[in-house]
């Protein structure tokens, strides 16, 4: 068929455009006034202090874990049901993550759990707002408190999402954003990292750019995670749009919920009283008991012109990699529960009305065919 509804899809206009010509015929690409200007922007939405522009996602992770001296011997306690990076983002500094297991309704760290795995060597907890939905921050943040631990926040999907009045990005220690082009908002590649400790945040200024404080003085080992003009000028587009496309995304999920919460053999995904969910994804669950499973249903609608994913179909301590790190198979059953169950709708804002029927309807009519 014509039709083709597509995961994501970011939405680029001429704000866009007409920035980036801007700072092409500028003649300054590399970092300069423009991420400066995304910096203070950011910041100031999120809520912090401080905001520092990097490449990517994995670079903000990577540079944040880096500032509070993460290293070889530690212990990060974080989730396996997340995009790997979260996890590789520990490795890479010879730490260890320390796998918990979610809380099904959320697909977030089970606060019960972590406490369970603190020991000694434990130096940070790592959490993860999956899909857009906030972790249980102020358990979270009470434990970390109460056994001298960071608090750090992966929150890559979660721009715009709020916990009990507060940003995503403004609750723990630090935070890492990224702007991959499925993100709500983009610079085609980008990271970014909030805090509001002065002595991190010029720290990750310096890590970021080589070592350098000051031109051409190395004081440490730095990276070169710098952001360009360009991706920060793309951001500065988007960042005005954001609420926006939040408006659209909350809309666009409350008419898929409305329409499949009477399919029995799924699940559709649960959003907690006191929090903004920033609707990254649209993820249902399909029970065990139903007469199609995950994969059939991925294949039908996709003959249907609809096009889904599956975020994530392993947990990361089944990925090869960590395997051979020596992770047990059953660790964490929710994860692994989710992983086989789970399945992402299209929600972004560029879907039109009729394309919203059209998932519904698609949805309904396979279950129906499936029990005739």
């Amino acid at each position: 068929m014509d039709r083709f509804i597509p995961i994501a899809k970011p939405l680029i206009g001429d704000e866009e455009i007409n920035i980036v010509i801007k700072v092409l015929k500028s003649g300054r690409l590399a970092q300069g006034p423009m991420v400066k200007e995304f910096e203070e922007r950011f910041a100031e939405y999120i809520g912090v202090d401080y905001a520092i522009a990097v490449s990517n996602g994995t670079c903000a992770l990577d540079l944040m874990l880096k500032a509070y001296g993460i290293k070889a011997g530690d212990e990060v306690i974080t989730t396996p049901f997340t995009f790997i990076a979260s996890a590789n983002a520990i490795l890479y500094q010879g730490a260890k993550p320390v796998f918990v297991d979610i809380d099904l309704e959320t697909y977030n760290i089970d606060p019960d759990k972590v406490l369970e795995a603190i020991t000694p060597k434990t130096r940070a907890i790592l959490a993860v707002h999956l899909y857009g939905h906030p972790a249980e921050m102020q358990a979270l943040k009470e434990i970390a408190e109460d056994h001298k631990l960071l608090l750090l926040e992966d929150a890559a999907q979660a721009h715009g999402a709020e916990y009990k009045g507060s940003k995503i990005g403004s609750l723990g220690d630090a935070a890492a954003f990224s702007f991959y082009p499925t993100k709500n908002i983009t610079t085609g590649e980008g990271g970014m990292i909030t805090t509001n400790d002065r002595s991190i945040a010029e720290k990750l200024r310096i890590l970021r750019d080589q070592g350098q404080k000051g031109k051409y003085n190395h004081v440490m080992l730095g990276y070169n995670y710098r952001m360009t003009e360009i991706q920060a000028a793309i951001g500065l587009a988007q960042l005005n749009k954001l609420e926006h496309f939040l408006e659209v995304r909350e809309r666009n999920a409350k008419y898929l919920t409305n329409g499949l919460r009477n399919v029995s053999y799924i699940i559709p995904p649960s959003k907690k009283p006191y929090i903004r969910h920033a609707w990254h994804q649209y993820v249902i669950r399909v029970k065990d008991n139903s007469p199609i499973q995950r994969d059939k249903l991925i294949e039908l609608l996709k003959e249907k012109g609809i096009q889904t994913a599956v975020h994530y179909p392993r947990p990361i301590h089944h990925q090869p990699l960590y395997r051979g790190l020596g992770y047990p198979h059953d660790l964490c059953p929710n994860s692994i529960k989710a992983s086989q169950s789970v399945l992402s709708l299209p929600v972004h804002p560029a879907l039109t009305m009729e394309d919203l029927e059209h998932i519904v309807e698609s949805v309904i009519e396979i279950f129906k065919k499936a029990e005739s």
